[in-house]
């Protein structure tokens, strides 16, 4: 793409990780990404997961915390790391919070002013950066695209999958936001960006979601039991509850004493990765 700029690139793997940046036509302004290329890549097209961050993160925090690419170089995937919101839009109380706003675009299209203007993560991560990265990148193309995410970036990750399941082969999550609509990271979210009108909001609740649409591949998530966040905004029981009603497969892993952070992450990042790679062929 003629506007991608290579911001840096290192050695990992015997593939490459590199840091981007471009001028997005959905979220109004210059945006940045990682993408890892596993060595596969030097010889042909690869498949490619994409993985959606947590609050307050940029596309820096899983590419160089996770550890994920020594397992991708194996598996011979592509991973794009995208941000997690428009930055230095300079609209009133954008940066007044950790979650909302800066860092905490909840990977929906917003809908109130201002916000409607820029903050269009959903738009982003499903249509703009997909077609940029099997542009610029040895893709195998749509057909061989995975998500998965973390946090508020797992509760992206299960809104796409389950939104449109012919675009993504498989999902899954870790400690997800599954049921935004009843935690208040969800009401204060939703509320600023899609404004008060409640049905509006369940198009991006997973929960909601799964009872429409099923996935076709089972759905793995990951869920620590020492996590802070768990019984006031993640609540899995919600999503385990609904799957089973909808006949949706769903393997809740409960993991003894992990917490939120992201060495929690770096703990079960290989299995979300073999995961996928099944289901990529």
């Amino acid at each position: 793409m003629s506007d991608l700029e290579t911001l840096e690139e290192h050695a990992s793997f015997g593939g490459t990780t590199g840091f981007y940046s471009h001028d997005s036509e959905a979220c109004g302004g210059p945006m940045r990404f990682a993408v890892y290329q596993p060595p596969q890549a030097k010889e042909g097209p690869v498949p490619v997961v994409f993985f959606l961050s947590g609050l307050t993160c940029t596309a820096d925090n899983f590419t160089t915390k996770a550890g994920a690419q020594r397992v991708a170089a194996e598996l011979g995937l592509l991973l794009v790391m995208p941000d997690t919101s428009p930055r230095g839009a300079g609209y009133p109380g954008e940066d007044e919070g950790w979650d909302f706003g800066t860092g905490a675009g909840f990977y929906v299209d917003a809908t109130e002013a201002p916000w409607s203007a820029r903050y269009r993560m959903y738009s982003y991560v499903t249509e703009e950066l997909p077609a940029l990265v099997d542009a610029a990148f040895p893709t195998k193309g749509p057909a061989h695209r995975s998500v998965f995410g973390h946090s508020m970036g797992g509760h992206g990750a299960l809104v796409l999958g389950l939104r449109e399941p012919t675009k993504w082969r498989s999902i899954s999550a870790l400690s997800p936001i599954v049921a935004p609509t009843q935690v208040p990271w969800g009401h204060k979210a939703f509320g600023g960006y899609l404004g008060e009108d409640r049905e509006a909001w369940k198009a991006y609740d997973a929960t909601e979601l799964v009872a429409k649409t099923q996935h076709p591949a089972p759905i793995l998530i990951d869920q620590g039991t020492a996590d802070g966040f768990l019984e006031e905004q993640l609540r899995p029981e919600l999503f385990q509850a609904a799957c089973a009603s909808a006949g949706q497969a769903l393997e809740l892993r409960m993991q003894d004493g992990y917490d939120h952070s992201y060495y929690f992450i770096a703990t079960f990042v290989e299995d979300h990765l073999r995961h996928h790679a099944a289901h990529l062929g």
